[in-house]
């Protein structure tokens, strides 16, 4: 037998624990490759400049499809944010193309309900911008095929994530405004340039900005049983970037109202005729879009729900506000597909749900079945609340 000195030992034991290591090291990265969720953004305007930057953030997510009926935007993509993913200019090549788990659909709001059951039928789960489809019959019945195959649906918006979503949630669920009763919600401005989608049949001011406030006061508050609507047009015709001068088909002024469990009532206004010099992107917004009152107390929402900024509590007759949550650290409105994503990787259930995304979809359609018959819409959905 070769004798071999100690240092010699030692150096050979040692290169083999390291290769050893790095097997292993080598190993879990491929694992953790392996475990990565396949993504294909069907959709690339203005919108994908948000999510797409987002998703790459993301250690559990890839992209690897971009798909556009203008093929230019897709390849523009593509190449501005270093995707190196396939493109594709139509839904049917996107489907037949490179393989994915996930399709995050982000195109004009009027197609997303077919090119969601397109996705669903190819066996691809969707997270969908609001809303996830034109009706709520047809919402539904997206839920149902996705449950048929087991597969996952959902919509937008992400404003429960927020965690002034959740401290707002838990002062009304420990008392602290004793027994709520009313609630307001607003988000407008002076409407959309870019296209001319949001002012054709199927889009209009709820399904773009409504659905919010919706979302957060039916959050907090639970499920709507009723609505009572009016909408309206007050700019009949718009310019726009796409297609010049068009007339308005959808309602560009809504007001809503909501009942809610236990005699609690909530208002919600938007429209794309609201003049705030703080505009679109809310920048050094100080005024509250949300506010819900108690007996015992009463909260605002500084900023947008979508982009807050604080919550101002109010629970004392002597005592000013106190303001808490200054911070949104975290939560940005376009994290929910990056948030679902990860929770299919992950295997968790995620706070956003399907059901609630379905109730406001029923909402926006009951709002415009009130105005146009000025009755009072009962309400079939519901969700499982509270969500925090």
């Amino acid at each position: 037998m070769q004798n071999i000195t100690r240092q010699k030992f030692l150096q050979s034991t040692a290169l083999a624990g390291a290769a050893l290591l790095l097997s292993s090291l080598e190993s879990f990265a491929a694992e953790e490759k392996e475990k990565k969720l396949r993504v294909a953004i069907i959709g690339c305007g203005s919108v994908s400049n948000r999510y797409i930057p987002h998703l790459q953030r993301s250690s559990l997510i890839e992209i690897v499809s971009l798909c556009d009926i203008k093929y230019e935007r897709a390849l523009e993509q593509n190449k501005k944010y270093n995707v190196n993913a396939a493109t594709y200019p139509h839904i049917d090549k996107l489907l037949a193309g490179v393989p994915f788990d996930m399709m995050i659909t982000t195109t004009n709001m009027q197609v997303h309900g077919e090119l969601n059951k397109q996705a669903l039928l190819a066996g691809k789960n969707v997270w969908s911008e609001k809303p996830m489809a034109n009706s709520y019959a047809e919402g539904k019945a997206l839920l149902d095929l996705a449950n048929s195959k087991g597969l996952r649906i959902w919509g937008a918006p992400a404003v429960v994530n927020s965690p002034q979503f959740a401290f707002m949630s838990k002062t009304i669920q420990e008392g602290k405004l004793g027994r709520p009763s009313s609630a307001h919600g607003q988000y407008g401005h002076t409407g959309p340039t870019w296209s001319a989608f949001f002012y054709e049949k199927g889009g209009g001011s709820m399904p773009d900005l409504g659905v919010y406030n919706m979302a957060t006061l039916t959050g907090l508050l639970g499920p709507a049983k009723s609505v009572m609507a009016m909408t309206s047009i007050v700019n009949p015709e718009r310019t726009v970037d796409d297609k010049g001068k068009i007339k308005v088909e959808a309602e560009d002024n809504a007001h809503i109202l909501l009942e809610h469990d236990k005699g609690a009532i909530s208002h919600v206004m938007c429209g794309f005729n609201f003049f705030d010099p703080h505009g679109h992107d809310a920048k050094g917004q100080t005024l509250h879009s949300i506010q819900i009152y108690g007996d015992a107390g009463n909260m605002r929402l500084i900023g947008y729900d979508w982009e807050p900024l604080g919550v101002m509590l109010d629970t004392s007759w002597t005592e000013p506000a106190k303001l808490y949550q200054e911070s949104a650290e975290g939560y940005q409105w376009q994290e929910g597909a990056t948030k679902i994503g990860e929770s299919l990787v992950k295997g968790i259930e995620p706070r956003i749900a399907v059901e609630h995304a379905l109730h406001v979809l029923e909402i926006i359609e009951a709002a415009r079945a009130s105005s146009a018959t000025g009755k009072k819409i009962i309400l079939q959905s519901s969700f499982k609340w509270p969500m925090v």
